[in-house]
């Protein structure tokens, strides 16, 4: 009889523990999806705008901004004719595509987007007290995001053949590493804090490692504000408590599906000693 009444509290046991560990939130690990290499010089134009659209919504970041929340016009579902073809006209655009017609002001005018942002801020979109002068959007060229000349056109030619117009800009002449190695780098595993940081594109947004971004908090001294726990809940459930002079949505609420739980354990910990640029760590 006692030996029943072990083995039953032995499963009872066993029994709360599983129910517990399943009610927890869970931090997917999963690794991510093989895809066919790029190669530059065996690639067409279809697939040239193909890969165009996987960066608008992975390396690009384009996805975080130009969305329906209303950070950034929405290319996706907006009319692109009408709306390049507006700006354009409008007499506060002065910039490079000037002068030029059709398809070849389209591209002239995306590149410029890309790496020169405030150059014409569509209105409306424009960081709040410029008055529309300067742009949130970070130069894609360089950190956080460093799209290459490659990638940069696979977005023109994406953005051009969603619009009905032609593609103008050249398909990829260099060599597989110029145009698959970063987004290779991206789906892997990161192997540091500073390489997980960069492959979920934290200071696109935030203040964070020499970014002026202000799309999100400052994380100077987070960690003297927020504990361990706490900021890994901002960032596997950004929602549940939103920053003062923040809105809610504006953070991806699937960086549980995305990050592995070495990447977050990564970052938290990083971000828990992070003081800001230039201070001893």
């Amino acid at each position: 009889m006692t030996l029943l009444r072990v083995m039953l509290f032995s499963v009872a046991v066993l029994l709360v523990y599983t129910i517990f560990a399943n009610i927890l939130p869970q931090v997917q690990s999963n690794p991510p999806e093989e895809e066919e290499p790029v190669v530059a010089g065996e690639m067409d134009q279809e697939g040239q705008i193909a890969w165009g659209e996987r960066l608008f919504s992975g390396k690009g970041t384009c996805t975080l901004c130009h969305n329906d929340l209303g950070r950034a016009p929405d290319l996706l579902v907006m009319n692109l004719e009408e709306a390049f073809s507006k700006h354009l006209a409008d007499e506060k655009y002065q910039g490079e595509a000037k002068g030029q017609e059709g398809a070849k002001a389209i591209e002239v005018y995306l590149h410029e987007s890309f790496v020169d942002p405030s150059a014409y801020v569509v209105p409306g979109f424009g960081k709040k007290g410029t008055n529309d002068a300067v742009s949130p959007m970070p130069d894609v060229s360089g950190p956080p995001i460093s799209l290459s000349d490659d990638q940069m056109n696979a977005l023109i030619a994406f953005l051009q053949d969603k619009g009905g117009y032609d593609v103008t800009v050249p398909l990829p002449t260099g060599g597989a590493a110029d145009t698959e190695e970063d987004e290779e780098e991206s789906e892997g595993p990161a192997e540091t804090a500073e390489a997980a940081i960069e492959k979920f594109t934290c200071a696109a947004c935030h203040a964070l490692g020499g970014s002026e971004a202000d799309v999100g908090p400052k994380l100077d001294g987070i960690g003297k504000r927020m504990s361990a726990t706490e900021i890994e809940q901002a960032i596997l459930d950004p929602n549940a408590v939103v920053a003062e002079g923040f809105e809610a949505d504006t953070m991806p609420t699937d960086y549980s599906e995305q990050m592995r739980v070495l990447e977050l354990k990564m970052i938290v910990d990083y971000l828990v000693n992070y003081e800001g640029e230039g201070a001893s760590q």
